[in-house]
């Protein structure tokens, strides 16, 4: 394949999860002006975002089948309109002031975003193979920037009085144009995953990669990255607060500096992966996030707490991504593997800050954190199974064509 080939699929790969964060966070940036037009709290936010992470869950394992059949361009197609039109049905509800119609807007939502996530993915382990360099952290970088340019557009519509409804018509433009014109810039779709009978690998189930033994292994590895981020993502700010008597301004400085830490690592982590190899950049990275984990919890005043959130954010940044290129190593089962390992690495986003929210009323916000740090054990304990494979490896797994 052409390097220019290569370069385009590589900017629409950039541009895709780019586009991805921006609608993400440009709906998540103004949540409270969602509630206060459907005039509810924050038991009533918590139940319309369960609807949203109930579409993403029913819809990830379904993904890799869906691109498998259709290509990845057409998948990250098929979940950008359905998530654009999913913007235009939460916008109806807002403005009537529908509980209903907002929540299955977002349950649209979700389902949407988490059939592109895994397409998107699946493009990017596509492109990495291809350019022979690991890619997948700065992908996941540009979800990042694209997240924190959705927040700053929605914070200035948001100053400036813009409605949400007005705010979600316009980024439904947006994203209907570059979601259907981007994509042609990917990869053409490989025999592989197509139609892997004709390259002699045995054509795989739908579903058949839940019953195996290494791709659930580095779905738990995932999971206890997920974890990792999210609960930070979720809770460091208020554990700032709580556990140190700081200001909420402290406590969100903390959190800014966690996602800088992460997003800087992501953008510059690929050479310690090449360098290292997965398995030894994996457990370097969970090490780091542990050490920062257990600083920040017992560290007894705020510089030194700040000093463990940054260990945390670089620990945190690149167990999602290699998770996604160890799934995605062969292409004749790319599909569902990262189907399945993106499935097992979300329920961790969305089960993790409830559960830590609980255990935080009994023990203390800070000390249920440590909670997380199990699930970085675990992640280390496990990260041989991300290891590389070679072109040897991959057709010792196949039958003779």
């Amino acid at each position: 394949m052409n390097t220019k080939t290569l370069d385009r699929a590589l900017l629409a790969v950039f541009a895709v999860f780019a586009l991805n964060g921006l609608i993400f966070a440009s709906w998540a940036a103004r949540i409270p002006a969602a509630a206060q037009a459907l005039d509810i709290g924050s038991a009533g936010v918590g139940l319309l975002l369960l609807f949203s992470a109930v579409g993403s869950v029913g819809a990830l394992p379904l993904a890799g089948a869906l691109a498998q059949r259709v290509g990845t361009a057409n998948a990250v197609r098929t979940g950008g309109l359905l998530a654009s039109a999913a913007g235009l049905v939460i916008a109806a509800g807002l403005s009537a002031g529908s509980i209903p119609l907002t929540a299955a807007g977002l349950l649209i939502f979700g389902s949407g975003i988490g059939l592109w996530d895994v397409a998107m993915n699946l493009e990017g382990t596509e492109v990495e193979r291809g350019l022979r360099r690991t890619l997948m952290p700065k992908f996941h970088g540009a979800f990042s920037g694209g997240a924190f340019l959705g927040a700053m557009i929605g914070a200035g519509l948001s100053a400036l009085n813009v409605s949400l409804p007005v705010h979600l018509i316009g980024i439904v433009v947006i994203a209907v144009v570059l979601v259907t014109l981007v994509p042609r810039a990917f990869l053409p779709d490989s025999v592989e995953m197509l139609h892997p009978h004709q390259t002699g690998a045995p054509k795989p189930s739908s579903f058949g990669a839940w019953k195996e033994g290494r791709t659930l292994l580095i779905g738990v590895v995932v999971l206890g990255a997920a974890l990792t981020e999210g609960a930070a993502n979720d809770w460091v700010a208020k554990a700032t607060v709580d556990g140190l008597d700081a200001s909420e301004t402290a406590g969100a400085v903390m959190f800014g500096v966690f996602v800088a830490a992460m997003t800087a690592t992501r953008w510059f982590g690929a050479r310690l992966i090449d360098r290292l190899g997965r398995v030894r950049a994996l457990r370097l990275c969970m090490g780091a996030s542990l050490a920062g984990l257990i600083l920040f919890v017992f560290a007894p005043v705020l510089w030194l707490a700040g000093i463990g959130v940054v260990l945390w954010g670089i620990g945190a940044a690149l167990g999602f991504p290699m998770g996604m290129s160890a799934a995605g190593d062969d292409p004749a089962h790319a599909a569902g593997r990262v189907s399945v390992v993106s499935t097992l690495g979300y329920t961790a986003f969305f089960v993790g800050p409830p559960l830590l929210g609980f255990l935080g009323e009994l023990w203390g916000l800070r000390n249920a954190l440590l909670v997380v740090g199990a699930a970085m054990l675990m992640s280390i304990v496990f990260a041989p199974v991300a290891a590389e494979r070679t072109d040897g490896e991959l057709d010792a797994g196949r039958p003779a064509a």
